[in-house]
């Protein structure tokens, strides 16, 4: 079934893709402006709604902007994972991306990076306009135009398996959300935690440099195809992705051991990002507890 202003959306974005050479980009538009729309709606509308209601004390206590936002920003990359992951693997069995890892394309993979693109456009569109972090924002608009590379068709076989880096994000919001009420330092959030970085470690670190060989392997080989500017630009996107995952993974683990050990000796950036895995107990009404 087609979506609303399919068409409308459609020949909206042919010019778009004749002059970013995204032949496969128009069909999948549609998909992509609403899943933008709806995870704005989420952030703005339905989140803040829901979160007033059904946990009126800790969103409540909430004191500034910055931890309204924050909070929102979580609900909507936690339900993200939950829609993206399903596709993204579905995606794995396809024998014309296993043949041609570069160039091939499948429809599936369309939707699923029209589904994450529209994800990282508003995800970077916040961090423009909430700026608090130069990581947070790189990562925003380096994933959202290596994913729209995608239409061209390019790399639609490693698309899907770098989006399962987002598996840990959903420890990770587990984490926040524990802080946020009135959880920290319990046995859950302890049980969480070590489920949290070894997802993390295991998707981001171990899988995800596998498949950056890969990745680098398949890029050089086809070296003679590509224009220059195409092997550095992804060269230097997927290295600056992968040193910004290290570095998170760093602070996660003080983050996580200064709840359970109070000599951790925590990183001076770590408490400097709105989205980062621990906050300033002081941004919300938690006596104590992490914002």
């Amino acid at each position: 079934m087609a979506l609303p202003f399919h068409h409308a959306l459609t020949a909206l974005a042919q010019p778009i893709a004749r002059f970013l050479h995204l032949p496969h980009l128009p069909d999948h538009f549609p998909t992509l402006v609403y899943a933008c729309l709806l995870f704005t709606a989420l952030h703005l509308v339905i989140s803040p709604f829901l979160s007033a209601r059904i946990f009126p004390e800790s969103y409540g206590k909430l004191r500034t902007r910055r931890a309204v936002n924050n909070w929102n920003i979580q609900v909507v990359s936690f339900l993200h994972v939950f829609v993206v992951l399903p596709l993204a693997i579905n995606c794995f069995g396809s024998e014309t991306l296993k043949a041609d890892k570069l160039f091939g394309w499948d429809e599936r993979v369309g939707t699923t990076v029209a589904v994450a693109s529209g994800y990282f456009l508003w995800d970077a569109l916040d961090a423009m306009i909430n700026f608090d972090d130069l990581g947070f924002l790189i990562h925003g608009l380096f994933c959202f135009t290596l994913y729209m590379m995608t239409f061209r068709p390019f790399l639609g076989y490693f698309a899907p398996r770098f989006l399962l880096w987002e598996t840990s994000t959903i420890f990770l919001n587990i984490h926040r959300f524990l802080d946020r009420t009135g959880y920290t330092g319990s046995t859950a959030q302890w049980i969480n935690g070590v489920v949290l970085l070894s997802t993390f470690f295991s998707c981001r670190i171990v899988y995800g440099w596998y498949m950056t060989i890969q990745f680098m392997e398949a890029l050089f080989s086809a070296r003679a195809e590509l224009p220059r500017v195409y092997l550095v630009a992804f060269a230097v996107g997927n290295l600056a992705l992968n040193a910004l995952n290290i570095i998170w993974f760093y602070k996660m683990i003080f983050a996580v051991r200064k709840r359970f050990d109070k000599e951790a000796k925590p990183l001076t950036a770590d408490n400097a990002s709105t989205r980062s895995a621990a906050r300033p107990a002081s941004e919300n009404g938690n006596n104590g507890v992490a914002n």
